[in-house]
């Protein structure tokens, strides 16, 4: 009876080991970590660093263009000023007024004109700010006063065939006429009505 019940056993352990192997169940097999890497995954990542680095130049570009533009409103306030009415008296009192000057004049002819007077700083001709053509006068600016002297004494002078009028230049300081006309019109005012309606009467 025991030998009976031993040869089921050995055939049963034979008939799983069969199934085991047919089946191709190996657990010590490795699996490849290739398989798991996707290619497309990769690039998409690669992309997105990219992406990442170009919005970071962006706003390097956009930061420093805006430095720029805040840049000239800060610094070039103080250039940008205009002279104080006691510089613009004193570039006066160095300057002359030149009269029918020729439309075809330079300001490097004039300021040869008037080289002899003395150095030149500044020529500035006239012209219309519509229609760009020059006036037909123009102011020059000497480093010195004592050139304007020199130079009044040059007036009705020829200067490209044409006589010209010297004369020192003159500040304006608006206000000072206004007040002036504005008081002269009231003092006019009249009690000259008045003065008639009395002589009237008398006679």
């Amino acid at each position: 009876m025991a030998e009976e019940l031993t040869t089921p056993s050995e055939e049963a352990l034979a008939f799983e080991g069969d199934v085991s192997n047919e089946a191709g169940l190996d657990v010590d097999t490795p699996v490849d970590d290739s398989l798991t890497e996707d290619p497309e995954l990769e690039m998409i990542k690669a992309r997105v660093k990219e992406m990442e680095e170009e919005a970071e130049k962006l706003k390097e570009m956009q930061n420093q263009v805006d430095k720029q533009m805040m840049s000239p409103k800060t610094s070039g306030t103080p250039t940008a000023s205009f002279p104080t009415p006691e510089e613009k008296a004193d570039a006066d009192a160095r300057s002359v007024y030149v009269g029918n000057v020729d439309y075809g004049a330079t300001a490097e002819e004039l300021e040869e004109h008037f080289h002899g007077c003395g150095s030149v700083n500044r020529v500035t001709i006239m012209c219309d700010k519509f229609t760009g053509h020059p006036k037909g006068f123009a102011y020059i600016e000497f480093a010195e006063k004592d050139s304007v002297t020199t130079a009044v004494a040059m007036d009705e002078s020829l200067f490209r065939g044409r006589q010209i009028k010297v004369s020192a230049k003159r500040t304006n300081f608006p206000g000072l006429s206004e007040r002036g006309r504005g008081r002269g019109g009231r003092g006019r005012g009249g009690y000259a009505p008045r003065g008639g309606g009395g002589g009237g009467g008398g006679g």
